[in-house]
């Protein structure tokens, strides 16, 4: 199941918060970036974050993207500013983007 631009514009308001938020559709999913570094996605309107030590301590429910797929967490949080704070805590932990 795709997932819908509406939840897609729900997700980007809670990311109002967070600098430089780019998104890529992806096979009817969308992937989402911070300052060039992928943080997470939205799968079958669920939001979801790369599994870090920060985003674990922060939330408590893991879920599998789609088949095949390493453990995400789910981000059940409506607060922006926490939303927020949980991306800018995950940005150090994650690599940076390769150059092409």
């Amino acid at each position: 199941m795709a997932s819908s631009a509406e939840y897609l514009a729900y997700v980007l308001d809670l990311l109002a918060g967070v600098p430089d938020v780019t998104t890529r559709k992806m096979m009817g999913e969308y992937l989402l970036y911070a300052s060039g570094k992928l943080f997470g996605g939205v799968y079958d309107d669920r939001f979801l974050v790369k599994a870090t030590p920060a985003s674990q301590a922060a939330l408590s429910t893991e879920e599998v993207p789609y088949d095949g797929a390493s453990t995400m967490m789910l981000v059940d949080v409506e607060d922006r500013d926490a939303v927020a704070d949980l991306v800018a805590s995950m940005l150090p932990e994650l690599p940076e983007p390769r150059r092409r």
